[in-house]
Order: C-alpha cells, then structure tokens, then sequence
C-alpha cells in the first residue's frame, strides 16, 4: 500500500472512531448494559429511555444546534468555544440524575449519571485553562462503572480506551498528555465517585 493511501486509511479509521466514541454516545451502550442487568424487562424500558433522552439525545442535540449555528467543527477543536455546549450538557445530566433518582433507578444507573454532571461540571472549570480530552474521559468513566458493576469482565470495556486516545491523537484533535489526563481523570475520579455514592 503506498504511503498517502496508507495514511488516508488510517485517518478515516482514526475519524470513525472518534465519530462514534463520542461521549453522550457511549453513555447509551453503558447505562443500556446496567439496566438491562439490574432491572425487570418493563423498568428496563422506561429507565433506559429515561438514560437515552439526557443522557445522549439531549447533550447531542444541543451541541449538534450550537455548532450549526456557529458555524464551528463538531469536535469543538477551539477550547474557548466549548463552554456553553458543557453547560447545555452539565444541565441535562443532572435532570437526569433528579428524575432518575425520583423514580427509584438502580443506585449504579443514578450514581453514574450524576458522575456524568459531576466530571463534566468539574471538566467544565479545567476548560478555562486546559483542553483535557472528553473522548478519553468519556470512554474511561464508563468503563470505571462496568468494572464496579461486573468486576473483571468489565475491564474488556476498556479495551477501547487506548484506540480512543490513538485516535484523537492522530487527528490532532489532542496531545498525548491531554488523552492520558481525560483516560486517568475519568477512571480514578468516577470510581471514587461511586464507591463514595453507593453504600
């Protein structure tokens, strides 16, 4: 294969990834696996819905209006410009969080999505300064509630965390420290989140 093809190819893998490791995104697979194992067929319906719409509908939504409006990449690559769609995301989170937990959800699908207010708000306060990589932390905080959740067989979440981190790098979407940061911030900080939350 000669060396631009090559190159072509390994972008357009690198851009697939990134499409579909997008933060709200991955939170449907998750919280779709914790209810389904937590919860009778009916509940599992309706608090999955309930995950979907503020969990991924919502935030997506919201950023999706924001960048056709400005005008701007869908990664948001300009740090100073991703303020807002954070708060649209921070706001819809924590409704979920209130409605999940005013509906009784299991303790590791409400515990999980006030970690999703929780990270984003502090995520939130580093975007002022620094541009830690969401796409990292978003795959890795997931992962930190699969092996709470299951143990070891949670850790074959994981397994996407590097792919994700090699393929924002090779978009320069992001250095290297910025995807190591977003992996670490969201594995430590969601599991402590947790195990502080659920008794």
């Amino acid at each position: 294969m000669e060396p631009h093809i090559a190159s072509q190819s390994r972008i357009g893998s690198a851009k697939f990834i990134s499409a579909i490791t997008h933060p709200p995104l991955v939170s449907l697979p998750t919280f779709t696996l914790l209810n389904y194992f937590f919860l009778s067929f009916n509940d599992f319906l309706f608090l999955t819905l309930i995950c979907a719409v503020f969990g991924t509908v919502l935030p997506i939504t919201t950023v999706m209006l924001w960048i056709n409006r400005k005008g701007i990449d869908v990664d948001i690559t300009d740090r100073k410009k991703r303020k807002l769609p954070l708060i649209f995301a921070i706001s819809s989170y924590l409704m979920g969080f209130l409605i999940l937990y005013a509906l009784g959800a299991p303790v590791i699908t409400t515990a999980l999505m006030f970690c999703y207010f929780s990270n984003t708000l502090i995520v939130l306060f580093i975007t002022f300064f620094w541009k830690i990589s969401l796409h990292a932390m978003g795959v890795a905080g997931p992962t930190a509630a699969m092996i709470y959740a299951f143990g070891y067989p949670g850790m074959l979440f994981g397994t996407i965390i590097p792919v994700v981190m090699w393929s924002r790098v090779t978009l320069k979407k992001h250095s290297t420290g910025q995807v190591m940061a977003g992996a670490a911030y969201g594995l430590v900080v969601t599991t402590i989140q947790l195990y502080l939350l659920i008794p």
